[in-house]
């Protein structure tokens, strides 16, 4: 198992110019960003092996389509 990384997730009010409702959405935004989130929903139940590593795989898959699709969208503009 991998080892974790610290989590740091810092927002300040002087950040969002003294909103306090954009200061937790970025919050959430930067914790989904991490992976916290996520995670801790992942640690909930036990996963056997190999369900995690075939996840791991089509969520590796997804973003890599994701990338070339933007990459294409930008040589095309």
């Amino acid at each position: 198992m991998a080892k974790s990384r610290p989590a740091n997730v810092i927002v300040t009010l002087r950040e969002v110019r003294g909103d306090s409702s954009k200061l937790i959405r970025k919050f959430l935004k930067k914790v989904k960003k991490i992976r916290i989130e996520q995670e801790c929903r992942d640690r909930r139940f036990f996963e056997k092996p190999s369900t995690k590593r075939r996840k791991a795989k089509l969520r590796k898959k997804e973003v890599r389509r994701k990338a070339e699709a933007q990459r294409r969208e930008k040589l095309n503009t």
